[in-house]
C-alpha cells in the first residue's frame, strides 16, 4: 500500500488466537486510508477462493495464509495439511484460471529439519522434516514448482526464519515471554537455553517480499533471515534488558518437533534480491518491547 499498490487481504480470522487482536490490526490498516479491501474467507474452501478471484483482477498473489506453528501441528496434523496444502492448491488453481502469472509464497526454515550443515542454504537436502507443519510447507514448495513447470507461472518461494516484531502472534516466544515478564509470571523454557534461532525483524521480511514483486524468476527459492543465530538464553537476556525486569524461568524438557538451531545463508537473496537485513536483534527486541508497552497501555485504557 505504501508503494501505491491496491491490496486485497483475505483471511478467515480463525480462533487460533484472539480474533480481537486481528480486528485491531485491520482497524489500523483501514485507518491508513490506503487502497485496501479486506475479504473474510478460508483458503481451504475452494468456492470461497474462487469467489475472491471473481471480485477483482489481480496482478500477483502474495500467499502468506497458513496454519502456523510446529507444536500445534503435532496436535492437529490433518488441519495443517488441509489449510496449508489444500489451501495452496486452491490459491494456485484460482490464480491460474484467472490468468495471474506471478505468485510469492511463504515457506519456512522448518523445512530444513535437523540439518547438520550450517548455515542452511537453499540447495541443501530437505527430505527430513520433523513436524507436520514442516511437511506441509515442503508440499507447498513442491506445488509451487508444479505450477511453474506445467503452467509457466512465475513463483518465488520464501523460507522465512523466525519472524518477529510489532503484531507478532501472541503464542510465539518473544511475544509470550514479554507478556509474562511484564506480568511477573514464569516463562516456560524448553531445554537448557542453548537452542538458537535466526530471528528476522518484520520490516526486513517485508523488504524481501517487495523485492520479489519487482523481478521475474521462473521458479526460485530464497532464504529470508537475519543471518545471525541467537540462543534462547540470550534472547531472554535481551527481553529483560528492554523491559527492565528479570524473567522467572520454569525449565521443561525439550519439545518434540523443535529443531535445535536455525541459521540462514542469505547469500542468494543478497545477490538476486538485494536483500540485506537492517535490524539487529538488540534493536529489534527493543522496538518490539516498546510496541508491546504501547499496545498494553491502549488495551488497559480501552478496558477502563
Amino acid at each position: 500500500m505504501h508503494s501505491g499498490h491496491s491490496v486485497c487481504g483475505f483471511d478467515d480470522l480463525n480462533d487460533f488466537y484472539d480474533s480481537e487482536v486481528k480486528n485491531r490490526n485491520l482497524t489500523e490498516i483501514h485507518a491508513l486510508q490506503r487502497p485496501f479491501v479486506f475479504v473474510q474467507g478460508d483458503v481451504g474452501q475452494r468456492a470461497q477462493v474462487d469467489s475472491l478471484f471473481k471480485c477483482a483482477r489481480f496482478d500477483l498473489v502474495i500467499h502468506l495464509a497458513a496454519r502456523a506453528g510446529v507444536r500445534p501441528s503435532l496436535q492437529e496434523p490433518a488441519l495443517y495439511q488441509r489449510v496449508n496444502v489444500e489451501g495452496t492448491v486452491n490459491l494456485l488453481e484460482a490464480a491460474r484460471i484467472a490468468g495471474v502469472k506471478k505468485a510469492i509464497i511463504a515457506s519456512s526454515s522448518s523445512v530444513y529439519g535437523v540439518n547438520a550443515k550450517l548455515p542452511f542454504a537453499e540447495d541443501d537436502p530437505i527430505f527430513t522434516p520433523i513436524s507436520p507443519y514442516a511437511a506441509s510447507k515442503l508440499a507447498c514448495e513442491a506445488l509451487g514448482h508444479v505450477y511453474h513447470h506445467v503452467y509457466g507461472m512465475d513463483v518465488a518461494m520464501l523460507r522465512f526464519f523466525t519472524v518477529y516484531g510489532p503484531r507478532q502472534r501472541p503464542d510465539l516466544a518473544i511475544h509470550k515471554f514479554a507478556a509474562r515478564i511484564a506480568a511477573g509470571q514464569p516463562i516456560e523454557v524448553f531445554g537448557d537455553g542453548s537452542t538458537a534461532r535466526d530471528y528476522t525483524y518484520i520490516t526486513d521480511i517485508v523488504d524481501g517480499i517487495m523485492a520479489c514483486t519487482r523481478q521475474t524468476f521462473g521458479f526460485e527459492i530464497f532464504n529470508l533471515g537475519g543471518a545471525h543465530p541467537v540462543t534462547l538464553s540470550r534472547l531472554i537476556e535481551l527481553l529483560e534488558l528492554a523491559s527492565g525486569k528479570k524473567a522467572i524461568i520454569k525449565r521443561l524438557p525439550p519439545q518434540p518437533g523443535d529443531v535445535p538451531r536455525t541459521w540462514a545463508d542469505i547469500s542468494k537473496a543478497a545477490s538476486r534480491l538485494g536483500y540485506s537485513p537492517k535490524i539487529t536483534i538488540d534493536e529489534g527486541i527493543l522496538r518490539f518491547v516498546q510496541w508491546f508497552r504501547r499496545q498494553s497501555n491502549l488495551i488497559d485504557t480501552c478496558d477502563k
